[in-house]
């Protein structure tokens, strides 16, 4: 079950090869200035805790699974696994690009597009392609990536229709699960150095 969000939360990307990202890039129903490309998850990061807040337009929701994932280009995802019984397909993830590293127990995203995930969305390679959405927000990871503790996750954003998305996720203290899929090379904002 974890195992299938963890997909869900990653999305075409992983595994995707340069033949197999064209079919995904021809998606017409992302606003035309958001860059279509699908880079490969190079980094997934697996939190285990709870969603004190979850607030998808204006409605509440819990939450399954939280996750870290970066891509080979460099955007960051903070994905979120609902726990809607109507659509177990159901994830939202806040994306965005240069995140910025305080100190050792604090990093922060600006988000510039959330990624809306369904049972209902188009699929490349048996996993759901999310709609995106132009937005406005930003994410504070609190805790240590390096040391595999994160005490907290805060994300606000709103779309460029008015739709507002929050979370406060809250560790249960357990260490992160990380998962390194592919070997990039590292940032100067690499969490885990």
């Amino acid at each position: 079950m974890l195992i299938g969000s963890c997909l869900t939360l990653l999305g075409p990307s992983y595994g995707q090869t340069a033949d197999t990202r064209q079919a995904s890039e021809q998606r017409s129903d992302a606003p035309s200035h958001i860059d279509h490309r699908q880079p490969m998850t190079d980094l997934l990061a697996l939190m285990s805790g709870k969603c004190t807040t979850l607030k998808i337009a204006g409605r509440d929701y819990a939450c399954k699974a939280v996750a870290y994932a970066h891509t080979e280009s460099g955007r960051i995802s903070f994905a979120v696994a609902l726990e809607d019984p109507a659509d177990d397909g159901h994830v939202v993830s806040f994306s965005g690009e240069n995140g910025k590293r305080f100190d050792d127990n604090s990093y922060e995203l600006p988000v510039d597009r959330m990624l809306l995930n369904s049972k209902h969305r188009p699929k490349v390679h048996g996993l759901p392609v999310p709609s995106e959405e132009a937005s406005t927000g930003v994410c504070r990871q609190f805790g240590n990536f390096a040391a595999r503790k994160v005490s907290s996750v805060t994300c606000t954003a709103t779309d460029s229709r008015g739709q507002k998305y929050e979370l406060l996720f809250v560790s249960d203290g357990s260490p992160i699960g990380v998962r390194r899929v592919r070997q990039s090379a590292a940032s100067s904002n690499d969490l885990f150095k």
